[in-house]
């Protein structure tokens, strides 16, 4: 499978990794949009947020202890962040395995654009 996330995964890309366990894994985005902002994905393969079903939704529920847990190390806990995920290619999203953007230390508006 030719997936950079997989490859990120597997340690055969280098990455600034900021937690990593068995099934997860969180790392510093290339192209930051806000001092904080950091990558989560699933180790396992899955193309996108319309592919979780029950069989791996549980997946996700981990990945937001994860977000939970280094928006508090990042000390932006307090005053407020965004857990992004795009799906599609309308969507916005570039990376066809399931990522979360885990982004704050600046102030955000809505709608955004």
């Amino acid at each position: 499978m030719d997936c950079i996330f997989c490859k990120i995964a597997d340690g055969e890309i280098p990455s600034t990794k900021v937690y990593e366990d068995d099934e997860v894994l969180a790392f510093l985005d290339l192209s930051p949009v806000s001092p904080v902002h950091i990558l989560i994905i699933p180790k396992e393969h899955i193309q996108s947020a319309y592919q979780v079903d029950c069989s791996n939704a549980d997946i996700v529920a981990k990945i937001f202890c994860v977000a939970a847990k280094l928006a508090k190390e990042q000390g932006i806990c307090e005053s407020g962040y965004r857990i992004v995920t795009n799906v599609g290619k309308s969507g916005g999203q570039t990376v066809n395995h399931l990522h979360f953007h885990l982004i704050g230390g600046r102030d955000f508006s809505w709608p955004p654009g």
